[in-house]
């Protein structure tokens, strides 16, 4: 007989009543927490673009809507207007734009290719689409030449042909000018490609054709042949007109310009060399280097003027790119920072046969855009309104703040407004075409920029646009180098030693913080008045520690380890880490750099202007010959008046307001003793200096010294499946990352070919230094870091994630406010790990229990220069709903492979989440949306997913970006109300929205190109010009060109592709009933402005003829009763 064994049952029955509680609770606390959130409120589109075009290849300009088109080398077009009317689209194939075409006041644009297609966009709508594409199979497009007003378009080719194409139909005319028939017969060589075409400014019937060898014809268009030709020994780049169609300039490759008379071509009227050395023996002056553009602008009241790139001589190698202004006996030489790639002259009128009038040039640069005033003396730069100045330096890292305080952008717009380059033009912008989008939300948005040298840009992001506030540069704080030999005391980086690593910013109490990667924190605050730092203050660190790499157990990352008691792990200021004295350290030759910073302080009086000012840099030192490793995670908080910074050697809490450290320890003393998977510090290398690494907390129950130096020892390799997975992942992506965990969680490393990102000098060996548990994230808040009776309230406490997927705790006990605050010490108490997930930490947030995102608790700004009598007492912004949270929270933390929601301060998991397993997640944010909380997250196959809060239900997950680009990585950020940005290039920021209500708005909220403008009036001929045919001559190109005359074109040469952005396809992708009353308004002000049109050239001819006939009576009245002999 089996015998009866009562305690299995009684064991049996605990458990059981255990799980049914449990599983009871859990349904309780999802019961009791509805979502609103769902998949069909997400959809996930681009919005706009900001940001100097990358690798930029051409530009044109509408003078009557004055829009400035921009194309590049990857085949993308930017549109800008006034200031806030940009517009980006790009061509499928990603073939480079040769040269662009405005159809002048039409709302359409042409485009050529490298891959030899032409592209018609139309401009009406605000995301401009290909109406029609022509791609030629037999010839390679040079050069495009539509005429004002004209809807043909002649198309050079490499082999120097001519063909016309009709812009409205986007079909070629049977009319072709072949090269053989435009050059003499006796001509044994080919003339090379079409380099430039043009018509006659005042007979439409000739056309200029210029070929590379130095041939230019004038060609008869009504006699298909040859009127003219002009023969040069020199190759030809650029021809321009005078106004009067009398005589053109040729730009060549030995740097002459030569003046032609239309009716002399047997030889040049002027041939000069403007940056030329003029021989004393009167020869011919040396050759300089090729004039690549020249125009040439008549004015009325004046002389013309002459506007030329390149042309310098030889002997200027380390000259910059220069463009030369030539006014009258005049030549002015402007240096630009940039290789030119184009220029424009902007005038008065669009028609080539009247005085031009010319008012500015704008001048396209590899990486800037300069608009140069040639109505002022001296040809000063006008003030430029668009964001092209984010890549001044390269930016290192970004942050994205939606639903700022709406004081936060005029207070920065007011101090930043003093920053403004002096010496500009004081006109206004003079690409002003286009309307502003009418924006449904209206809510303060901020990015913030930190770049390698040094500087944060502080930048308004709200409604879809882009402006730079204010430029802080931390450099400042640092001593420069006086020489060449004089050098950052540094070995961490080669260059950039001031590079921004990571910041931190309280948009509430405007307290920010950035980290740099010479090891270096500094805390600003924000004031509008000017003053005057006689010291800086200074806190020196010492943060350096050596770890014993044991692996840990198998299934240990998914528990949940036994917390100390409370109480166990205390440290009181005193009793943890005493201030370090300022260093006195060693760096000679003959011993190790020991107890130095990378950076050396500025020792003289620093004058700050209103804006950021220093409150307190905290360096690290070198320890043993060993360099501090590089910040890996930075927080602030207003309302406890602390700093934190962690790096793979540990963290460190500063109290700002004392300017003291609190604590500084390696990361492995914040665990608890009792764990089982706890690895222990090495031991201290025999060498070591007694104190020379952090001091020992008495207050701690371990007797192991804090940290110790950094020394090489025997470390696990990668052995895992899932790291060589993620080896290939990494290998397929084509990224330079460094897995930086020896289990299976994973930490991307810094691009080591970043500059600010260099090779840092150590004896470790990258083994040793990849097996480090680095601090991920921090998170400073109101909470319950023990287990507690839940009647209990939180308080305040730091939340610690680290590299290894632990979340552990620090308790923190703060004096009360006031004076107190300022005098007495704040207690630190690590409390051990709290939860554990694959991956590393990348975020935390704290929810109370009805599912609302608990504020981060900060301090409200204050003056800090103010007077005693007027400064107010900061006030620390109240909770949104205490009695929620009080009760009990739920803690949020993502990973790079998981997501997970803890009940506090139960420590239980309620919900998980495997985020991804084939790949990692880069950025994870908790962000609020209109209709609740959700986690957003950016992995590295390109995927963005949303998470539902608190359950984790899966609401979005969009194949969206490939990570080719370890830029996209570091600058990828997520912010409230659904909006998010990446740096796409080194030179813009891409933004994209992954909520469906902005998607749907977006038609409304994009600015407007085209908007119905009058075109001017021709040029008066006046009235005998008129008689007597002394005017310009029209051409009837259709009667020229149409296929009743010349014929088709052969179907072989060209293939014609209907584009998406057609009529019908315009009709069928607009949407909303705003966009249909906005067609409609667009298209009744058309009409209206037609028939005013009309009527107005109706009214002008019937009294052109009143005049005509009151002329004729009176002559006929003047020469009535006169003899023919008395005329």
């Amino acid at each position: 007989m089996k015998k009866f064994n009562i305690r299995k049952v009684l064991d049996g029955l605990t458990a059981a009543s255990s799980s049914s509680a449990s599983a009871q609770s859990g349904s309780k606390e999802n019961d009791a927490i509805p979502e609103s959130l769902q998949s069909e409120h997400f959809q996930l589109c681009k919005t706009v673009r900001h940001g100097f075009p990358h690798q930029p290849s051409s530009m044109a300009f509408d003078p009557v809507q004055k829009i400035l088109a921009i194309g590049t080398q990857s085949g993308a077009l930017r549109l800008f207007g006034r200031a806030g009317v940009e517009c980006y689209c790009q061509h499928e194939s990603g073939a480079a734009v040769i040269q662009l075409q405005f159809l002048v006041n039409e709302g359409a644009l042409v485009s050529a290719l490298t891959d030899d297609s032409i592209h018609l966009w139309n401009l009406r709508q605000k995301q401009p689409a290909i109406l029609h594409t022509l791609k030629f199979s037999k010839e390679r497009i040079t050069f495009c030449h539509l005429p004002f007003q004209s809807k043909w378009l002649y198309v050079g080719t490499e082999r120097g042909n001519i063909y016309i194409v009709n812009v409205e139909s986007f079909t070629l005319s049977g009319y072709v000018i072949m090269w053989n028939k435009a050059i003499e017969l006796s001509t044994k060589t080919h003339p090379g490609p079409v380099v430039h075409i043009s018509d006659n400014p005042m007979d439409e019937g000739k056309l200029l054709i210029g070929y590379e060898c130095g041939i230019v014809v004038l060609w008869d268009l009504k006699c298909k042949k040859a009127d003219c030709r002009y023969n040069y020994d020199e190759a030809i780049h650029s021809v321009a007109w005078h106004h009067e169609g009398k005589q053109f300039i040729c730009s060549h490759s030995d740097g002459t310009l030569t003046t032609w008379n239309v009716r002399a071509p047997a030889k040049p009227v002027q041939t000069i060399t403007p940056h030329g050395k003029q021989s004393k023996d009167g020869k011919k002056p040396e050759p300089c280097k090729p004039i690549l553009k020249v125009e040439y602008k008549t004015t009325r009241a004046g002389d013309p003027f002459m506007v030329l790139s390149g042309g310098l001589s030889y002997d200027t190698l380390g000259r910059r790119s220069c463009l030369t202004v030539m006014h009258g006996k005049s030549t002015t030489v402007l240096e630009m920072d940039y290789p030119i790639v184009d220029f424009l002259t902007l005038c008065e009128t669009p028609y080539p046969n009247d005085f031009q009038e010319p008012y500015a040039v704008v001048v396209l640069l590899e990486k800037d855009l300069v608009v140069i005033d040639l109505g002022q003396i001296g040809y000063p730069i006008f003030e430029n309104p668009y964001p092209l100045s984010i890549h001044e330096s390269p930016v290192t890292c970004c942050e994205y703040f939606a639903d700022c305080p709406a004081e936060l952008i005029p207070a920065l717009y007011s101090v930043g407004c003093r920053q403004k380059r002096q010496g500009c033009s004081k006109k206004e912008w003079p690409i002003s075409g286009g309307n502003w989008g009418q924006g449904t939300h209206s809510y303060p948005e901020i990015l913030v920029t930190g770049h390698a040298d040094g500087s944060v840009k502080f930048w308004d992001a709200s409604v879809l646009m882009l402006q730079v506030l204010y430029k802080l540069k931390t450099a400042k704080v640092f001593e420069r180098a006086r020489g060449k030999e004089e050098k950052p005391s540094t070995d961490i980086v080669d260059e950039d030693p001031f590079a921004i690593q990571t910041l931190s910013w309280c948009p509430e109490s405007r307290i920010f913080c950035v980290a740099g990667v010479s090891a270096h924190v500094i805390i600003y605050r924000f004031s509008k008045q000017e003053v005057t730092t006689e010291v800086i203050q200074l806190l020196e660190v010492r943060l350096q520690c050596e770890l014993n790499d044991v692996g840990f157990p198998d299934g240990a990352v998914e528990q949940t380890p036994t917390l100390p008691t409370p109480g166990t792990t205390s440290s009181s200021p005193q009793e943890s880490e005493p201030t370090p004295p300022t260093s006195t350290g060693s760096n000679s030759s003959d011993g190790p750099r020991d107890n130095v910073p990378c950076l050396k302080v500025r020792s003289a009086p620093l004058n700050q202007s209103p804006g950021y000012q220093v409150e307190l840099v905290v360096q690290l030192l070198w320890v043993s010959g060993e360099p501090p490793q590089p910040i890996t995670s930075l927080a602030v908080n207003s309302a406890y008046g602390l700093v934190v910074f962690g790096n793979s050697n540990g963290l460190a809490v500063v109290d700002y307001l004392q300017k003291t450290l609190l604590l500084h320890m390696g990361t492995l003393e914040l665990y608890s003793p009792t764990e089982p998977y706890l690895r222990q510090p090495r031991s201290p290398r025999k060498t070591q200096p007694s104190g020379a690494v952090c001091e020992t907390n008495e207050g701690t129950n371990t007797t192991e010294e804090r940290c110790k130096s950094p020394t090489s020892g025997p470390t696990s390799p990668y052995n895992s499946d899932e790291e060589r997975k993620q080896q290939r992942f990494m290998q397929k992506a084509k990224m330079s990352r460094k897995i930086s965990s020896p289990t299976t969680e994973h930490k991307p490393d810094m691009d080591t070919n970043n500059a600010f990102a260099r090779s840092r000098s150590s004896s470790v060996t990258s083994i040793d230094r990849e097996s480090r548990e680095a601090i991920s994230s921090f998170q400073l808040c109101d909470s319950f870091p023990r287990k507690t009776d839940p009647a209990s309230a939180p308080g305040p406490s730091l939340w610690v994630g680290t590299s290894q997927g632990a979340v552990l705790a620090v308790s923190l006990s703060m004096p009360p406010d006031g004076d107190q605050r300022l005098q007495e010490h704040v207690g630190v108490s690590p409390c051990g790990t709290l939860v554990r997930l694959k991956g590393g930490v990348l975020t935390m947030a704290f929810l109370d229990t009805s599912g609302v995102l608990i504020p981060r608790p900060c301090e409200l700004w204050f003056e800090p220069n103010a007077t005693d009598q007027d400064r107010e007492r900061p006030k620390r912004r109240p909770p949104a709903s205490p009695p929620a949270y009080s009760e009990g929270q739920y803690a949020v933390v993502c990973s790079e492979k998981q997501a997970k929601v803890v009940s506090l301060p139960s420590h239980s998991c309620v919900h998980k989440h495997n985020i991804t397993e084939a790949s990692f997640v880069l950025r994870a944010e908790v962000v609020q949306l209109a209709g609740g909380l959700c986690i957003v997250c950016f992995c590295a196959n390109g995927h963005i997913i949303a998470l539902s809060l608190p359950s984790l239900r899966p609401l979005l997950d969009v194949n969206y970006l490939p990570l080719t680009d370890m830029r996209i990585a570091r600058t990828f950020c997520f912010s409230n109300l659904g909006q998010a940005l990446y740096m796409n290039s080194s030179m813009e920021i891409q933004r994209i929205t992954y909520i469906q209500e902005t998607c749907d708005n977006l038609q409304e909220m994009l600015s407007e190109l085209f908007t119905p403008v009058e075109t001017p009036e021709a040029p008066n001929r006046g009235f005998f010009k008129g008689l007597f045919g002394g005017g310009a001559q029209s051409l009837d190109r259709e009667d020229l060109f149409g296929e009743t005359t010349a014929g088709k074109a052969s179907s072989s040469l060209a293939q014609h592709i209907p584009g998406p952005g057609g009529m019908e396809g315009m009709k069928g992708a607009a949407s909303g009933v705003v966009g249909d009353l906005a067609r409609a308004r667009i298209a009744l002000d058309e009409r209206g402005q037609k028939l005013g049109e009309l009527e107005e050239r109706t009214a002008a001819m019937m009294a052109s003829a009143d005049s005509f006939s009151k002329h004729a009576h009176g002559i006929m009245l003047k020469y009535k009763d006169k003899k023919w002999y008395q005329l």
